[in-house]
């Protein structure tokens, strides 16, 4: 069996059984196929250093190799800071309006792409299967190309891919996506944002896409399919029956005082559509007063990229809202919105999911969004909670039960939340178990398995080409 060979922009190190803070399914997944495949996951430490010199951390844990290595603090303001997360960001989730164009990022873009590649050359042998995550490292595989690579190479968006148009206003995009189809596979969260990649590469590059959604590109064929991630559905399940999960249930229920919950967890980002959901939820309390005082929205909000300014704004933004809502809507001894900027275990998390009569989730745009598949994994199938998704969502295409709203439109989800407060039980658990058997079916190892599976069957170079990267040196 070939190894398979997972570069990210960061890696997350396996832990041992029980240990404190339990990794994302992502992690557990990816973590599964390398043990199976015995294989390596190299990416960036996390960590800074005065002067990049290649140096290789290479850890064993749980049957796991892992290999990282440090930027030095330009390559991060450039790379991370800068075209990842200023650029290629915000425009791939459609907005352009903050998305900054700038020299320096795309420059400290390449020249960490290239030392990626440079650093994880050595590491890769001849059979290996190579799987690339991500739009921090979108040339990474051509750059393999140059340095000799021959492996089958994969790489995964897990991010929306925008419209053509919106993708033309950035420079040299062509030759940006050009730079992805030296990979084997292209792997998206949905059809919708595969419609969209294969409707550039026909307009912009002249490129014919076949039926089977493969492209013909310097006589080879690139396959591109949408493979929808899950959550680890067997993992996440057993967290929410732990005694941890049942003690944060517990907690949330009796401070709430028989008070009806709805729930956010999100990445404080943009994307997530904090803002208007905060104006949907202060909506609902004016429309229905009757209703007003006994539903509490609990919003947890980690706070990410810090060193981003839209950021640090999203965060003041929330800040006041949540000040002016809570003032004019708040009576002694009741809040009702609970705004807090922390992480929490996946356990805890497990237990409000299922505390929560509705789970609130309604970015303006994602790649998929798992904390809906979560809250549906956690609920009590007798009495199942109620999920109010985004159509804007990647798991809107999958989780079709769920009440679907547009989240730009604060009198549609307000209006939804009191659908959904109101809705009967057999209505409640009908969608429920609809929403469970596609979020079980559909879980990470099924994504995991049909990506490589995929990777494995991709169609080889002609003999001659292929050679090993030492072969070809």
């Amino acid at each position: 069996m070939s190894r398979l060979i997972v570069i990210s922009n960061r890696v997350s190190v396996p832990k041992a059984a029980g240990a404190a803070g339990a990794q994302g399914g992502l992690a557990v997944a990816l973590n599964s196929a390398l043990r199976e495949h015995r294989g390596i996951w190299f990416g960036w430490s996390g960590q800074e250093t005065a002067e990049f010199t290649g140096h290789l951390d290479m850890q064993r844990n749980n049957d796991v190799t892992t290999a990282t290595i440090d930027l030095e603090p330009q390559d991060i303001d450039e790379y991370y800071n800068g075209y990842a997360n200023r650029t290629l960001w915000p425009l791939f989730h459609y907005r352009i309006d903050l998305t900054e164009y700038d020299r320096n990022f795309g420059e400290g873009y390449e020249r960490v792409n290239e030392r990626f590649a440079a650093s994880v050359l050595p590491l890769i042998e001849p059979d290996d299967l190579v799987w690339v995550h991500d739009y921090h490292l979108l040339p990474l595989g051509s750059i393999l190309r140059g340095k000799g690579v021959k492996n089958r190479m994969g790489l995964f968006l897990h991010t929306p891919w925008p419209p053509t148009r919106l993708l033309a206003s950035l420079p040299f995009h062509e030759r940006l996506v050009a730079s992805m189809l030296e990979y084997d596979v292209l792997g998206f969260q949905t059809t919708e944002w595969l419609e969209s990649f294969l409707h550039y590469v026909q307009k912009e590059m002249g490129l014919k896409v076949n039926l089977d959604n493969s492209i013909d590109y310097k006589g080879r064929k690139v396959v591109a399919r949408a493979f929808p991630i899950g959550i680890d559905f067997a993992e996440f399940t057993e967290a929410s029956e732990s005694d941890e999960a049942k003690e944060a249930y517990n907690v949330l229920k009796s401070s709430v005082r028989g008070r009806k919950i709805l729930i956010g967890v999100d990445r404080l980002d943009y994307s997530k559509g904090l803002g208007e959901r905060f104006e949907s939820f202060a909506r609902f309390l004016s429309d229905h007063p009757e209703q007003a005082g006994d539903a509490v929205l609990l919003q947890i909000a980690p706070p990410s990229r810090g060193d981003v300014a839209s950021y640090q704004q999203i965060r003041e933004d929330l800040e006041r809202k949540t000040g002016h809502i809570n003032g004019a809507h708040a009576d002694v001894g009741f809040v009702p919105i609970r705004y807090v900027n922390r992480g929490y275990p996946r356990a805890q998390l497990a237990g409000y999911y299922r505390a929560a009569e509705i789970g609130l989730v309604t970015p303006l745009r994602d790649g998929m969004n798992l904390v809906a598949k979560e809250y549906v994994a956690a609920q009590d199938p007798e009495d199942p909670g109620v999920l109010i998704l985004s159509q804007f969502a990647g798991a809107a295409l999958q989780l079709k039960e769920a009440l679907l709203v547009n989240p730009h439109s604060v009198e549609h989800v307000a209006e939804t939340i009191k659908r959904a407060l109101d809705m009967p039980l057999a209505e409640r658990k009908r969608r429920h178990a609809k929403l469970l058997a596609s979020v079980r079916q559909e879980d990470v190892i099924h994504w995991r398995e049909q990506f490589v599976k995929a990777l494995v069957g991709t169609e080889k170079e002609p003999a001659d080409s292929d050679l090993s990267h030492n072969e070809a040196a």
